[in-house]
Parts: C-alpha cells; structure tokens; sequence
C-alpha cells in the first residue's frame, strides 16, 4: 500500500499534494495552508504512516497542541476515527496500533506516560502541553510533573495548531525548540507550527532566532490552488459589511445588555432559515449576554453557545451540536461563541458576525463562513462589528491589533481567501523564558514558603489565565471527598472566579484545595494563581448548563455523578503500589523491577550507558523499605517488632500512614547505595535515580514542615522522616547480592564537602549539568515506569 492508498483508507479522501508531500518526504518546521483544506488530517495522518513504517525521522509521540479548550475533544475524536481505520494496515504489518489520549486536567490516567516504547497521539491545550513540557504540569499530581517532561521532550512530536491564537506561549514554543536543539535529548524530537495565517518572524526569539533560516516551509504550491475544490474553497463569495451594531462606551456603561439586545436585534434580522447564523466575540461575558438576549425575543431558530467555559459533559452536548447540519426547511440555528471556533472547528455558516479582532484572527474567523464554497454564486455574507477605543472595550487584544486589521476591512471587495491580504503584523511582546530560568523549573519542590514558580506568563495572556473549578454535595463535609475527575471540572478565568468566590463568602461557602502533602482538602483563602483546582459545595452555585460558568448563577449546581473513581490519590508519604492483594517479599520486589528495567531497556532501544545506570538503580530503588517504619506499616505492628515479624516486605495487604509523618524509603535507599557503592562508575546519576523514583526526593534534600524530630540515640540531622543513625537491616537483593547492614548518615544535607564527600545539592546540579534536563528526566522515567511494571505484574500474581 502507498501513502496516496493510506491516506484515503484513513480519512475516506485522497489527498492534496500538500498533504502527500508530507506523508512523503521530510517533516516541515512551518506548515501554511488555508482553512479548511485539512491540516489536522494532513499532520495526523502522515505521522501514523512514517511510525507505520518506522521512519527513523518520525518521533513515537505526537504533542497535538490547541490554544483553545472548547475543542480539544473533537480534535482527539478525529484522530481516534482516523487511528481506528488504520488499524487493519497496523495489524497487517504487526506494528503496535498508536494510543489515542486526551490531556485536559482532573485525576485522570495517562496510560501514554506507562508506555514510552509505543506510538502515542497526545492532544491537549497549550495549558496542559506547555505546563507540564516546563515541569509544572496544570490539573495533576506534583510528583507525576519530570515523567512527563521526559516524555514530552524525547522522542515527541510537537505540532502546534493555530499559533495565531497562543498568545504567551507561543514564544515558550520557540525557546523549548531551542533548548532541545541546543541540550542533550535521550531521543531526537521536533516541532511543526501551523497555520493559515503564519508568520514565520514571530518564532524569532532571542535563542530560536539563529535557527530560523534553517526552518523548513511546507505550503500550497501554484498548480494545487488552481485544482477545482482548492479553487472553490479560495474563491467562495463572501460579501463583506460593516455591522450596525457597535462595541462602544456608552453601552458598556450601561451594561452589557444594551450591547447584546442591539446585537441580538440585528443578528435576529439577517439571519436566513434553514442555514446557520455564526456570531463569534471575543469575551465570554458578551457570548453569555447575547444568548440571554436571543432567548428572551423567543426565536424559532435553535441557538446554543460555544466557548471554553463548560464542563465535559456540556461541553460534549455542543460538539454533538456542532457537527450536525440544520434542516433545510427548517428555522436553522443561530450559534454564538467566542475565538475558540478559530482552532480545529469544522463548521459553516450563511451568515457570520464578529467582532473586530487582530487580522490573523479575522481571517480565521471568515474561514467558517461559506468554508467549501457550498453556498456557490448565492455566496455568504460577513458583518464586521466595530469596537470602540477606550474602557478595555479591546480587551483581550491591543488597540494596535485592532487598529491595523480595522484599516485592512476598509479596503476589501469581499472576505474570500483570494480577496485576503497576507499576515505582516508583528509579533506581540511576551514574556520569553531563558534557559537559567527553565533549568531552574527541574527542581519540583516548593519553595521555603510552599509555593512554586509562577509559569503561567510563558503560558498564556495574563487576561487568559485560569483556574479549575468541581461542584460536590458537601452537606457532610470535605473528609472523604476524593480529588476531583476530568468531567467534572470546568474552566474559569481568574477574575470571573474572583467574583463567583468574592460573592459566595458573603454567603461563609468555601472553595477548597487538596493539600498533596498530608491527603486533605484545606479551605482556601488566599489570592488565586493560574493552574488550581479548586471543589466548591454545589450550593455557591456560579454555573449553569446552558451558559457555561456564570458568577451571577445562584441555582445549586447538580454535580457530575461519576462515580469519582474514589480510589487512593497520591499523597507526599502515601506508597499507593506498595499495597495490594498479597504480601510480596522486598527481595521479590528488587528482583522483578531489575527485570522490568531490562525489558523496558530493550523495548526502547536504550544506550549502554543508559541501561547500566537504570537497570542499577532499578535494582536498589526499594532497600530502603527495609527500614523499621516500613516494615512497621508493611506489617501492621510496632516499631519494636518490624523487623522480627517476618520477610521483609515490599508490599501488602495492609493500607495506613506510617508511624512518621513524611517518611521517604526512596532517600533510605539512595543513602544505603551512596554508603556502599560509592566508587562505582556513574554512582551519583545512580543515587539520583533511586531517590527520585517517585518524584518526591529529587535535586533538594531538607526536612519538611510537621517533621518528627529525632530522639536519642538518633539524630541531629533528619529530611523526609529519616533519621541519622539509624540503621537498615541485611538485604537479599536482586540476582543474588547481598547488602550488609547500612548506618544512615546525612551529611549530604550539608553544604559543601562533608565525610560523605559533596552535597547533596553539588552531586545533583552536577548531573544537570553533565546530562541536562532533557536527559536526566529520561533516565529517571525509565525507573519509575520499570518500578511500575514490576507492581503491576505483581498485582496480577495476587489478583
């Protein structure tokens, strides 16, 4: 079978030379075609085929990236439509068939992450994507944040859609194509920017801009806009006119209202039955006020609301919508969004309004209008709104922006894609993050206050900035409220929160927020930052199943009832795998996980080097559970009789806290290997390994807030409830060794050079230095994920 034969057994049409240019020949770095000629499939489609027959140039992920949140669904049901037609060609060859998955924040599992040797299709937002490729990752566990950096910048495939419409992160695009070009990647990756309003000047940043010359340009060539559906689809008719409806002062003034009864007026009037009617602007508020609006003048026609502030469950109810065509007799639908129909939305209307907006956005917009050319010599036709200077009436775009795409609509004949002028504005400014910053986000550990480093400016716009918000029935209280799942959580801008928590405070309701340390909800009362995921009782109201998150809602909010997946969630001293249906010796453990490691080495094609540091930290990562407090909890017994209750153990059938408030087995485990291996060739990266295999001890090593302290004979110094002096009994471990009792000490904790040689902190940021970010958080997934396997397959013994 050729690529032409796959391309159209897949999608159900053949391809454009464009898109057989890519399926063919070498990855672009920029890909420019106009709207609605199948960029999606164009991208998807010839990544399956180059892994389909494992191109050497095609990277096992693909990072599909939106800047909108409304429509990430509908772009991972294509490709899980197009994954699934190609499944018969996968199983012909005998090739692994890629896994479709959906980033989209809540307690969601992420099977991509467990299974790094297969092809995997991974589409998210820009929020979700760049949070976690700058190890901050939004909407998930903290100790989940370098797998999935090392994953998303080894052996990935980075396409960005719309870039138009990134804002803050498109800069971030640039300067992490930079760093990966520039460090050492355990798996060469890439990127591809795409657009039909590309400019390839904004991707100059200060350490990309060297490399712009050099980026490959894929676009229409001359003969293909001249075949029949490219040149029905450039030069579909469509009429352009300014609105007589007006954004101005004088009815923001006087509200918002005014300003949607006008639109809804005038939108009411030109609408044509049988058809759709699309009214895009650019805030949800205004989107929210004209549907209230249409609906109080009780319009035949259907109308329903499109933008990025829904939960799953309502949010799939209007992509459901979306595909569907009104009936031809029928009063048709009018549909009122926001710019998140700019990205990845297949629709078509008679008629459009918008309002104005910078000209790559415009030219977006006009691209669902008559999008085929379907309408023929009847044609379609486009009402610009203007919006007035003054009273943040522009927001969320500059008076600049606006300005120059306003003076472009007064010289155009119509708004077909022939008719439209190119994209010549500059880039905005935006914060752009420099290495040193970036090497600094590798430490995942809060500061000495509790927080994080804020990097929601390389993320988004500061007016586009968001919290996550759950309603529960809170009646008996927070105790047992499990984190919250992805269908029950929905988006809201951080002022439009500030007002719903503003006013529900008047009302003593909370927001409340999982403290990861200790496994509780904390009622929340300080400022809102970028990234939270907040549970509200269902009785502050603030939503509303036909407009999306709406402060002034009063009515109670029906929770989803998802069942809540009310399983263990992961905790700073919790073990979630080292509990299961039957008692598994620590010798058992060490052994399996040796074992894992080899295979996942195999599976990945892993370097000599690689293999040796992980399948020997693979091998230690567990000793340290042959501390007393481990076995104690392993047990279910004192500390005076952990060790003489029986074998060691790993893991077992027993659940509960241990007898130490933060108590680490990993930072047990890295001091045993430092204290006898310590002269072996790569001993440090080892150590690093086995103390980070779960995220929790990494490059800082202090105590933490509510530690015991020691008691004599132990002590002074303490970190993640070990104690100095203290010792580990004999273990058996993997393929024979045997490792004698081990004195803990931690003079690594101290800075400089001590009886066990450098810091702590000297031997990690030596590694980070020797490997980079890139590499090192590799090696330290492929021990987690063989830590993982070797659980897994345990479980099944037992199950």
């Amino acid at each position: 079978m050729d690529y032409a034969r796959f391309f159209h057994s897949v999608t159900g049409c053949d391809p454009f030379p464009y898109q057989l240019q890519l399926g063919e020949g070498l990855w672009p770095n920029l890909l420019e075609v106009p709207t609605g000629l199948g960029k999606t499939a164009a991208v998807v489609v010839a990544w399956m085929w180059k892994v389909l027959n494992e191109d050497k140039q095609t990277p096992l992920r693909m990072a599909y990236c939106l800047p909108m949140r409304v429509l990430v669904e509908q772009t991972m049901d294509c490709g899980a439509k197009w994954v699934e037609n190609a499944a018969p060609e996968f199983h012909r060859r005998g090739r692994v068939l890629p896994g479709v998955y959906l980033l989209m924040g809540g307690e969601t599992e992420a099977k991509w992450v467990e299974r790094p040797e297969e092809p995997s299709l991974i589409v998210g937002t820009q929020d979700m994507l760049l949070s976690r490729a700058l190890m901050r990752g939004y909407g998930m566990s903290r100790y989940q944040w370098s797998i999935h950096f090392a994953l998303l910048h080894n052996d990935a495939l980075w396409v960005f859609d719309e870039i138009q419409l990134m804002g803050a992160g498109l800069p971030t695009t640039a300067q992490l194509e930079a760093f990966r070009r520039r460090l050492p990647l355990a798996r060469p990756s890439r990127s591809i920017w795409m657009s039909a309003t590309l400019n390839s000047e904004w991707l100059g940043t200060v350490d990309l801009q060297p490399h712009l010359a050099t980026l490959q340009h894929l676009g229409l060539e001359q003969e293909e806009t001249a075949g029949p559906t490219v040149k029905r689809r450039r030069e579909a008719v469509k009429r352009l006119h300014q609105a007589s409806t007006k954004v101005t002062t004088e009815n923001q003034k006087q509200s918002a209202k005014n300003y949607a009864e006008a639109l809804a007026s005038e939108v009411a009037e030109k609408h044509v039955d049988g058809s759709t009617t699309l009214v895009i602007v650019n805030t949800v508020e205004r989107c929210q006020a004209i549907l209230e609006a249409l609906n109080r003048r009780k319009i035949s026609a259907e109308t329903f609301l499109v933008h990025s502030r829904y939960r799953p469950a309502e949010r799939l109810t209007v992509n459901r919508k979306l595909t569907e065509s009104p009936a031809s007799d029928g009063p048709g639908r009018i549909i009122i969004a926001t710019q998140a129909v700019e990205a990845g939305v297949d629709i078509t209307s008679r008629v459009l309004f918008t309002e104005l907006a910078p000209w790559a956005s415009l030219v977006q917009r006009f691209g669902r209008c008559n999008r085929y050319g379907e309408l023929g010599e009847i044609g379609a036709d486009i009402f610009w709104i203007d919006i007035e200077q003054g009273g943040k009436l522009d927001a969320p775009y500059e008076v600049a922006s606006l300005d120059l795409a306003r003076s472009k609509l007064a010289d155009l004949p119509g708004a077909s894609p022939a008719d439209l002028p190119g994209i010549d504005e500059e880039a905005p400014l935006h914060p752009v993050i420099r290495y040193k910053d970036f090497r600094d986000l590798f430490n995942t550990d809060p500061d000495l206050t509790g927080f994080d480093v804020d990097i929601s400016p390389y993320i988004r716009d500061a007016d586009d900035l968001d919290v996550q918000v759950s309603w529960r029935d809170l009646s008996q209280g927070t105790e047992d409220q499990p984190l919250p799942q992805r269908t029950e959580l929905c988006r809201a801008s951080l002022s439009q929160a500030k007002v719903l928590f503003d006013r529900i405070r008047k009302q003593e309701l909370w927001a409340y927020r999982w403290d990861s340390l200790d496994g509780k909800w904390r009622m929340f009362q300080t400022e809102l930052f970028p990234g939270l995921v907040l549970m509200l009782d269902m009785k502050a109201g603030g939503y509303s199943g036909q407009l999306g998150f709406h402060p002034p809602s009063k009515d109670p909010v029906v929770p989803v009832d998802d069942g809540y997946a009310s399983g263990e969630t992961e905790i700073y001293e919790g073990d979630i795998r080292s509990h299961m249906a039957g008692d598994v010796t620590l010798t058992h453990h060490l052994s399996d996980a040796g074992a894992a490691a080899e295979h996942l080495l195999i599976a990945v094609k892993a370097g000599a080097r690689e293999c040796n540091a992980v399948r020997m930290a693979a091998s230690w990562h567990d000793v340290g559970k042959s501390h007393r407090i481990f076995q104690a909890t392993m047990h279910g017994c004192t500390l005076d009789e952990a060790l003489s209750k029986g074998p060691l153990l790993a893991k077992s059938t027993l659940a509960g806290r241990h007898k130490r408030r933060h108590f680490r087995h990993e930072l047990a485990s890295m001091l045993a290997w430092v204290a006898h291996r310590s002269q072996e060739e790569e001993s440090d990266l080892i150590a690093y390994l086995i103390a980070a295999h779960h995220g929790k001890v990494r490059l800082s090593l202090r105590s933490l807030p509510e530690e015991n302290e020691p008691t004599p004979p132990f002590g002074p110094r303490f970190a993640r409830g070990v104690w100095e002096n203290e010792t580990l009994p004999p273990v058996d471990g993997a393929k024979g060794e045997v490792i004698p009792t081990t004195l803990l000490r931690l003079d690594l904790m101290e800075l400089g050079e001590g009886p066990m040689g450098p810091s702590w902190t000297t031997r990690t940021q030596r590694l980070l230095e020797r490997y980079g970010p890139f590499q090192l958080a590799w090696l330290e997934a492929m021990v987690r994920i063989a830590d993982w396997r070797a659980s897994a397959s345990e479980t099944e013994e037992h199950a």
